[in-house]
């Protein structure tokens, strides 16, 4: 289920102040961020912003098509290692 349309997107306020400030300045170093459940809004495209994912930052270039989208979505927090061990040990034996 969707959030109110008259609550609008959830928008970090920290994180769209510091997005503002860059644009002024044409700097364009990763911004950091721990605000995963922000939604990407037109003015981070073109950004880069270091999402954070539990251990470490992942790096992400925000273009047009992740609008709208939550910034958490584009930072994976589990790995996956795989199924079928005993079906790889049993090929090594022969």
């Amino acid at each position: 289920m969707g959030r109110s349309i008259k609550k609008g997107p959830y928008i970090d306020p920290k994180l769209l102040k510091k997005v503002m400030a860059q644009k002024q300045m044409g700097d364009k170093s990763p911004i950091k961020t721990w605000a995963r459940a922000s939604q990407i809004s037109p003015e981070f495209v073109g950004h880069t912003m270091a999402i954070h994912n539990g251990k470490n930052f992942i790096p992400i270039f925000i273009l047009e098509g992740m609008v709208g989208h939550r910034l958490g979505e584009f930072a994976p927090t589990r790995t996956f290692r795989s199924h079928g061990r005993v079906v790889a040990r049993e090929i090594s034996k022969t």
